[in-house]
C-alpha cells in the first residue's frame, strides 16, 4: 500500500488530517525537491526524489521499497493530472489510497468565482513543448479556460496563443503560489501579457476570458477557386502551390473549411470530410489509424472532437508527415502522433485501432491487414476516387458488407454573369463495422 497525500503551497497545514498522520508515520517519503522541502524536519522517514525519467524508474522504485510505508507528495488533488493518476495505472486501485487537498483548480475558481461548469481545464505541464498549442481547440466567443501552466513562461505563451487565434483582447488573470502565503494575482489584456517583461511565478494558473474574436484572419474564408485557395492564400513551397494556413478556433462541428489546413491539394475536403467523420463514429478515448493522411485533416478533426481522441496518422511523404505536424499543433491538437513511412510497412508497429480511415493507397493488401486489426465495433472507411480502387471497394463490399454509396459535391460559381454548378471529383465511400 502507497498513500499519496496532496497539499497546497502552504505546505503540510493544507493536508488532510489523515494525510499528515500519513506523512508523521511513513519510512519513505517519495516527492519532488520543492513538496520534500515543504515537510522537512516533520518526519523521521527518508526522503526519495522522483525517478527521471518517472514513469520508466517508478517500479524499480516502488519494488526496492516493498513492505515499508511509502508516502507519495503531490500537489492539491493527486487525481487531478496528478501522480496518484499514474501509480494507480502501475500498481491497481487496491494498493493506493489517496489523501487530497484542494486542488489549484478548486482554488482558482474560488478566486474568480468561476462555477466549475462554465470553464474548461487544460493541463501544460509535463507534455511536451507544443503543449502551449493544446488550449487553441477551446478558444472560442464567451469561453473560460483554466491553463495549469508549465512553468513562468506559460503566461506570454497562452497570450500569444489567444493573439494568434484572433483574440488579442482575451482577458488573462495569472495566479501565482494558490494558497500560500506569496499568492500573487494579476490581469490584463493578452496582447498585454504577451508583450510584457513581468516576471510570472513559476507556479501558476493563467484564467482565460475570451471576447470577441478579431482581425481579418479571426474566421476561415473561403477560397474563390482552385483547388489550393485564391491567389492571397497561395506560397511557395519547395515549388509547390501550398495554401497558407488561417486561424480556427472554437469551432466543433465536423467539417472545417478547407482553408483551415495547409496544403498541396491532397485533402480531404470538408463535405467529404464531415460524410467520413459520420460513419467513424468516434466516441471519446478511441484510437484512428488515418492512412495516406495527405493533409491529416480526418485525423486532425477526429482529435478536435474529444480531448481523449487519438490518432496516429501515416504518411509516407516526409513534406507532408511534417506540414501535418503543422497543422494539428495550428489546429489545437498537438499530440498527434504523425509517423513517416508506407502504411504497409509500418502496420505492424502500430498501436490496435478503433477505427482507421484509408484515404489513399488503398489495396488488397492493406485491406485485408487493416480488417486483421480491427477487434469488435471496429471500423474501416475508404475512399476512393479511382476506378481501380473503386472495383477493390466494390469486391469487399459484395464480400463484408457495410454501407457502399458514391458521394458527389458541386459548388455554384460564376458563369459569365450567371452562376452555375462546378461539380468535384465523385468519391466512393465504403465503410463497414467489424462485428462482434
Amino acid at each position: 500500500m502507497i498513500a499519496v497525500v496532496g497539499m497546497g503551497a502552504d505546505g503540510p497545514a493544507s493536508c488532510s488530517v489523515e494525510g499528515r498522520r500519513a506523512i508523521a508515520e511513513a519510512d519513505i517519503i517519495l516527492g519532488g525537491r520543492r513538496h520534500l522541502d515543504l515537510v522537512d524536519g516533520l518526519a523521521r522517514a527518508e526522503v526519495i526524489e522522483w525517478p527521471s525519467p518517472l514513469r520508466a524508474g517508478l517500479p524499480g522504485l516502488l519494488e526496492r521499497y516493498a513492505g515499508r510505508r511509502v508516502v507519495a507528495l503531490a500537489s492539491g488533488d493527486p487525481l487531478v493530472a496528478g501522480i496518484a493518476t499514474t501509480l494507480i495505472e502501475l500498481l491497481g486501485p487496491d494498493r493506493v489510497v489517496v489523501h487530497p487537498a484542494v486542488s489549484s483548480v478548486a482554488l482558482a475558481r474560488a478566486r474568480l468565482g468561476w462555477a466549475a461548469d462554465t470553464c474548461e481545464v487544460v493541463r501544460l505541464g509535463g507534455r511536451g513543448p507544443g503543449g502551449v498549442d493544446r488550449v487553441r481547440r477551446l478558444l472560442a466567443p464567451g469561453r473560460r479556460v483554466l491553463v495549469l501552466s508549465a512553468d513562468e513562461t506559460s503566461p506570454r505563451a497562452v497570450a500569444r496563443v489567444c493573439i494568434d487565434a484572433g483574440f488579442p483582447e482575451a482577458h488573462l488573470t495569472i495566479l501565482g503560489h494558490l494558497g500560500g502565503e506569496t499568492e500573487t494575482r494579476s490581469s490584463a489584456l493578452a496582447t498585454e501579457v504577451a508583450e510584457a517583461e513581468q516576471d510570472h511565478p513559476r507556479l501558476n494558473i493563467v484564467a482565460v476570458e475570451c471576447g470577441v474574436e478579431k482581425g481579418p484572419s479571426s474566421r476561415p474564408q473561403a477560397a474563390s477557386s482552385g483547388r489550393v485557395g485564391d491567389a492571397e492564400s497561395v506560397v511557395e513551397e519547395r515549388g509547390t502551390s501550398v495554401s497558407k494556413p488561417r486561424p480556427v478556433s472554437g469551432l466543433l462541428a465536423p467539417g472545417l473549411p478547407d482553408e483551415a489546413f495547409e496544403h498541396d491539394g491532397q485533402l480531404t475536403k470538408r463535405h467529404l470530410r464531415a460524410c467520413a467523420l459520420a460513419v467513424l463514429q468516434s466516441t471519446p478515448g478511441e484510437l484512428l489509424w488515418d492512412l495516406g493522411a495527405g493533409a491529416g485533416s480526418i485525423g486532425i478533426e477526429w482529435a478536435r472532437l474529444h480531448r481523449d481522441n487519438r490518432v496516429v496518422a501515416v504518411e509516407r511523404d516526409s513534406t507532408r508527415a511534417e506540414r501535418i505536424v503543422r497543422n494539428a499543433a495550428r489546429l489545437g491538437v498537438p499530440d498527434l502522433d504523425v509517423r513517416t513511412g508506407a502504411a504497409l510497412a509500418l502496420i505492424d508497429d502500430l498501436p490496435d485501432p478503433d477505427a482507421i480511415f484509408v484515404g489513399g493507397g488503398a489495396s488488397t493488401e492493406l485491406l485485408d491487414r487493416c480488417w486483421a486489426r480491427l477487434g469488435p465495433h471496429g471500423r474501416l472507411v475508404v475512399h476512393s476516387v479511382t476506378l481501380e480502387t473503386e472495383a477493390l471497394l466494390i469486391e469487399r463490399h459484395a464480400a463484408l458488407g457495410g454501407e457502399l454509396v458514391q458521394l458527389a459535391v458541386a459548388t455554384a460559381q460564376a458563369l459569365g454573369s450567371y452562376r452555375g454548378w462546378s461539380p468535384a471529383r465523385p468519391v466512393v465511400q465504403w465503410a463497414v463495422l467489424k462485428e462482434i
